[in-house]
């Protein structure tokens, strides 16, 4: 696996967050008919908050591996991981500010999937793709090659989540600044996935 493909799926991952701040930009300065603010229990708001909860551990299992790999290829890739989740906590964590709303919710993670659209979840059940608090010990006790693979195993799955979650936004909103995000997370993570088997198939 080259780092030419980790560079070019690092570059993707920024686009897909300068596409989103030019969208926002773009709909504040020329939307004549102002979106309304999503409210307390939209599927916008939980969005924000349960993709917040789903990135911070894509940026802890990124940190992860890092600590237990010298393999270039697979730290530049967690680098990225953890710079644009983070980047993204922060931007889904403006969102709620903005739309003076609490950052946590009393009603159980994933309620805003819970209507049975295509795309659906049980309010309180784990989120699509997280790991498990004995898979991230497994990672940390690991090293070198078998690292790499748990990692890149975890977040693949990680990922193919964030992407549902993504998609069961876009089934349940018509707001253009959180439509332009989710469409990014896709598209970016959908890359990543694809560069993560490559990097996993090479080592068997």
């Amino acid at each position: 696996m080259s780092r030419t493909r980790i560079v070019a799926a690092s570059i993707a991952g920024v686009v897909a967050v300068v596409l989103v701040a030019v969208a926002a930009f773009a709909f504040g300065r020329l939307s004549t008919v102002p979106e309304a603010t999503p409210s307390e229990g939209s599927a916008e708001a939980g969005f924000a908050r349960d993709m917040q909860v789903h990135h911070k551990q894509g940026v802890e299992l990124a940190l992860i591996v890092r600590q237990v790999t010298d393999d270039a290829e697979v730290r530049l890739l967690a680098d990225d991981i953890a710079a644009t989740q983070a980047q993204q906590s922060g931007q889904l964590a403006g969102w709620l500010n903005v739309w003076d709303l609490p950052q946590y919710s009393a009603e159980p993670q994933m309620t805003w999937m819970t209507d049975g659209g295509a795309h659906s979840h049980t309010a309180g059940e784990p989120m699509p793709g997280l790991a498990t608090p004995e898979q991230i010990a497994a990672l940390r006790a690991s090293s070198g090659v078998e690292a790499e693979r748990e990692f890149l195993e975890l977040m693949i799955a990680h990922h193919l989540g964030a992407v549902e979650m993504a998609e069961a936004l876009e089934e349940r909103s018509s707001h253009p600044v959180a439509l332009a995000f989710a469409r990014a997370v896709i598209a970016s993570q959908q890359s990543e996935i694809e560069l993560m088997q490559g990097m996993l198939d090479a080592r068997g």
